[in-house]
């Protein structure tokens, strides 16, 4: 079960304040879905620490002098301030909770979909057997009274950086909703800005970004350059390894970054952790939506 629901089922008493990650955009130090419950004298759980979660608190307690029900959302875009080098955004639901409104937690279990909509005083939840997850952006308008939104209950996402916005990033990206999976994702084209979730960060920063990737990280290379991708694929295995790194390219491309990686000092054990060609073995086609089918499918193995 996930652990929020038990508090909720121990609530303390009020006033106690539900802190709710709705959507997170880069290098974010938790994913959506990510919970913290607030009491005036504590806390349980946590969303990263550090001043973030400072500014969050204090947020959280302010409500807390108000009648439960109140809510509000806010945008946290992280940067150095906020103890974050590769950038990216959350966007964070505050409520003051209200003891009447916990009736669902009777019917929650981890295989359901939980509902949360955003009324005018208040947030009301239920549950659902089968429900279509829906998925929150980071940017642009905040979510109002009448927002509906909906999440599975299950485990803890995995997080999965994600290199390159061209047209299999993108697909990998859409194919990403619903799925227990926490994405990070990131480019080096100004142009990439305009799409929803994506990181635009230089050339000289973007494998720096692989530091902050926890080891159960998954990641997937697949920029439009190739040296790019190289210096990626090195970053990825040269550190704490990761749970998987994939890399796309043709069998020419592939040959060629592993003989540079091994030039490089790269050792054979090492270089075995690079999964390239990307992608469940046995799914063929180009097109982008099968790639990405393909990929996701891999990725999700490593919680079988």
């Amino acid at each position: 079960m996930t652990q929020w629901i038990g508090w909720l089922r121990r609530l303390p008493g009020p006033p106690s304040a539900l802190i709710s990650v709705l959507a997170t955009e880069g290098a974010a130090p938790c994913g959506a879905g990510t919970r913290m419950l607030v009491t005036t004298g504590g806390q349980l759980g946590t969303i990263g620490g550090g001043e973030l979660e400072r500014l969050v608190l204090e947020q959280a307690r302010t409500l807390l002098t108000l009648p439960p029900g109140n809510w509000r959302v806010e945008d946290y875009p992280l940067g150095r301030r906020l103890d974050a080098c590769c950038g990216g955004r959350m966007r964070i639901l505050i409520e003051h909770l209200d003891p009447g409104d916990l009736d669902w937690l009777h019917d929650a279990e981890p295989w359901h979909m939980l509902v949360t909509t955003l009324e005018k005083t208040r947030v009301e939840r239920a549950i659902f057997r089968r429900e279509t997850a829906t998925r929150q952006s980071a940017r642009g308008e905040l979510p109002g009274a009448g927002t509906r939104m909906v999440e599975p209950l299950g485990r803890r996402p995995r997080p999965f950086y994600l290199f390159g916005a061209g047209h299999i990033g993108r697909a990998i990206a859409r194919h990403t909703i619903g799925l227990p999976l926490q994405l990070a994702w990131f480019d080096t084209r100004p142009e990439s800005a305009e799409i929803d979730g994506v990181t635009v960060i230089s050339e000289e920063q973007i494998a720096k970004c692989l530091e902050e990737a926890p080891d159960d990280a998954a990641v997937a290379i697949l920029t439009h350059d190739h040296s790019l991708d190289y210096g990626l694929a090195l970053a990825a295995l040269t550190r704490t390894p990761l749970a998987f790194v994939g890399l796309i390219g043709s069998s020419t491309k592939i040959a060629r970054v592993r003989a540079r990686l091994l030039a490089e000092g790269v050792s054979e054990d090492v270089l075995a952790r690079l999964t390239a060609p990307i992608g469940l073995p046995g799914v063929t086609g180009s097109e982008p939506d099968v790639i990405a089918i393909a990929v996701l499918a891999q990725v999700l193995q490593l919680n079988a």
